[in-house]
């Protein structure tokens, strides 16, 4: 995860702050039973294969001290956290025999757990999660125990070669359970493996401090004063990243709220902008727009009307045509809309610019800056084309909705003229796909707003 979360990023890491407080569901628990009978069957493995022996028991003692405090020390990522236990860990299993090292990662791992439960800030449940968590000591401890050889007595390349199996190993096992769980492919999780590289140079000063752990024993508090740098970090960071879901839900907020604003003060505009939002979402996905694209597309939907606050209701509810005067009034609806989601700031000021421009043409013809083509936002020529269609597809007080026929007919007429072929395209397979013929079809009756405009965007208007 980038230092700036995306949006998708923050929806993720939303969702695991969100279930780190909850309870586990029966899928979860199943998972991680699983997962958690597989760690212990692979402890006994190792255990079999090469049998511990006598060990010093202060060294062994502080490494679990410090991997119990490193297991505190907590960065989110979009799939949970990672875990500052590379500098202790590394010395863990200098100063243990190599299946006792699984047993005590689980324990370190285990103790940083029960802190949270008995400090309120997870439940019970979630203990399950600490033999998945474990997994990272099973690669190197089973390369050792292979190779029939201490890590103290290992040379570089079987060093290397346990550092890689540590990786591929929870790697492995994390992204199973994470595609269990949350249905995270393969591609979403190589974005987040940056975390193996600050393994990999924390491993380098661990195996320092790992190297004199049976002479001088002390050396497993010199990681200390790092941790302690590291968990002010992961604080800051904590904290950053709350900040910015708080106020990207306090701007989502503000939005819905002018929503209900556009609804209270019309009810038809607020109907129309719910089923312009529910077509412009399923558009997004067939045209594939990225989670940002389709956040901005969402918000420009449902409120691309909200200028039409500031329009007179004489000229809201006129039936019939507008004259010319009443005509350059309505257009101004779109600017109006751009300032009001400007006051607001963040990303709204993004879903200000769609709002302007709904109401351009492809072919240049539109309002209010005459944009053309590609230099139209593409959230704006799916609202228009989402927007229009909602529109012939509404009963009016001057006219029936146009039928599913005639409607699809103007669409094509249209195309490269007032809509984005491409979009107008990808929309009309959706209309056809769905078989939703009369989506959205509103039993409410639009009160007036005629136009001055031809065809297809003079229903949108």
């Amino acid at each position: 995860m980038a230092l700036n979360p995306n949006v998708e990023e923050q929806a993720m890491v939303a969702d695991v702050l969100n279930r780190e407080s909850a309870h586990m569901t029966l899928q979860e628990l199943l998972v991680e039973g699983l997962v958690g009978a597989g760690f212990v069957a692979a402890c006994a493995v190792i255990w079999l294969l090469y049998p511990p022996g006598a060990f010093a028991l202060w060294p062994a003692l502080l490494c679990l001290a410090v991997l119990v405090m490193a297991s505190n020390v907590r960065f989110d990522t979009p799939f949970g956290y990672t875990v500052a236990t590379q500098l202790a860990f590394v010395p863990m299993l200098f100063a243990v025999p190599v299946a006792v090292a699984p047993i005590a990662a689980f324990v370190a791992v285990a103790a940083s757990g029960l802190f949270r439960v008995l400090a309120g800030k997870s439940p019970a449940s979630r203990l399950l999660l600490t033999l998945g968590n474990s997994w990272f000591a099973i690669g190197p401890a089973a390369v050792f125990a292979i190779a029939g050889i201490e890590p103290r007595d290992a040379g570089p390349l079987l060093l290397i070669a346990a550092l890689g199996a540590q990786f591929g190993v929870d790697f492995a096992v994390s992204g199973l359970r994470f595609w269990f769980d949350s249905g995270a492919g393969l591609a979403a999780q190589l974005r987040d493996s940056w975390v193996y590289g600050i393994d990999a140079g924390l491993s380098g000063m661990a195996l320092i401090v790992a190297e004199d752990i049976h002479k001088f024993p002390i050396a497993a508090l010199a990681p200390l004063p790092i941790l302690g740098l590291l968990a002010v970090f992961a604080r800051e960071r904590r904290d950053r990243i709350t900040g910015l879901l708080e106020l990207n839900n306090a701007y989502r907020g503000t939005a819905l709220v002018l929503g209900d604003v556009v609804e209270a003060d019309d009810g038809y505009t607020g109907e129309h902008c719910r089923g312009v939002v529910q077509l412009a979402l399923a558009l997004a996905k067939e045209v594939g727009l990225s989670a940002e694209q389709t956040r901005n597309l969402e918000f420009g939907a449902l409120l691309h009307d909200v200028g039409k606050i500031a329009v007179p209701k004489e000229i809201i509810n006129k039936p019939g045509k507008l004259d010319p005067h009443e005509w350059e009034i309505m257009t101004t609806h779109t600017i109006t809309g751009q300032e009001m989601l400007d006051r607001i700031g963040g990303f709204m000021r993004k879903v200000g610019l769609i709002v302007r421009s709904h109401h351009e043409r492809w072919d240049g013809g539109g309002y209010p800056d005459g944009l053309a083509g590609e230099r139209i936002p593409l959230e704006a020529r799916i609202i228009a084309c989402c927007d229009s269609w909602s529109a012939m597809r509404t009963d009016r007080s001057y006219r029936k909705a146009l039928s599913h026929e005639v409607a699809r007919a103007e669409i094509v007429a249209n195309s490269g003229r007032q809509f984005d072929p491409r979009v107008a395209e990808a929309f009309l397979r959706i209309v056809e796909r769905t078989g939703e013929r009369d989506l959205p079809a509103h039993a409410v009756r639009q009160p007036g707003a005629g136009s001055m405009q031809p065809a297809a965007e003079a229903l949108a208007s």
